[in-house]
Order: structure tokens, then C-alpha cells, then sequence
């Protein structure tokens, strides 16, 4: 099972930019995806999380500029990121929680990161 982060870059202050991840292998459910971030010096600390239901949890930082959605029927999670700010600047990672074809348990899952610039 891997995750493929993708979507990261530069961008100036109020602009947007969108992530995306995929999770590839032998998957048999997912249930909660989303994405996490860290910054320089900093912990890594959750963004947004979306459930296989589509229940959402934001960090307050993020409500109202970033959105997280899902496409189930190709294992994947969005983030759009809008009114980006420079203290957004971060590695972001996606996760999910996923039970491979040939696992008993869920587990947690992380992508490679991706890195997002917002500066003029």
C-alpha cells in the first residue's frame, strides 16, 4: 500500500493551490484520509481529515479557505487550498487509514510530502 502526494509548489499570498493523493496497492477498505503539515521548526499538526462517510474536520487555522474532499471510487483526497497565507507554508503529508487485501487491522498510512510555498 502507498500513498502518491501530489500538487504542491509555489504560490503568492491569496492565491490557491490544490493537493492530491492516491492510495495504490492491494486496498480492501479506507475509512478516514486527509492531510497533515509541517512547518520549519514546528510539529507536524492535522489540517483537515475526511471520513469515508464525508464528515470533515478542519483545523480552525484553515476554516473557511481550505476544503478536503474524496473520491472513493479511486482512493483519493483533495485539498483545496484558497486565500493561501505565508504561515501556511509547510511539507504537507497525507494519511489514511486503510486495511490492505491481505491485513486483519486498519492502519495508518503517510505519503512522501509535498511542499507548499505561499511568498511574494
Amino acid at each position: 500500500v502507498q500513498l502518491q502526494a501530489s500538487g504542491g509548489g509555489l504560490a503568492q499570498p491569496g492565491g490557491s493551490l490544490r493537493l492530491s493523493c492516491a492510495a495504490s496497492g492491494e486496498i480492501f477498505d479506507i475509512r478516514s484520509m486527509g492531510w497533515y503539515r509541517q512547518a520549519p521548526g514546528n510539529q507536524r499538526e492535522l489540517v483537515a481529515i475526511i471520513t469515508n462517510g464525508g464528515s470533515t474536520t478542519n483545523a480552525e487555522s484553515v476554516k473557511g479557505r481550505f476544503t478536503i474532499s474524496r473520491d472513493n471510487a479511486w482512493n483519493t483526497v483533495h485539498l483545496q487550498m484558497n486565500s493561501l497565507r505565508p504561515e501556511d507554508t509547510a511539507v504537507y503529508y497525507c494519511t489514511a487509514e486503510i486495511k490492505p487485501a491481505n491485513g486483519k487491522f486498519y492502519d495508518h498510512y503517510w505519503g512522501q510530502g509535498t511542499l507548499v510555498t505561499v511568498s511574494s
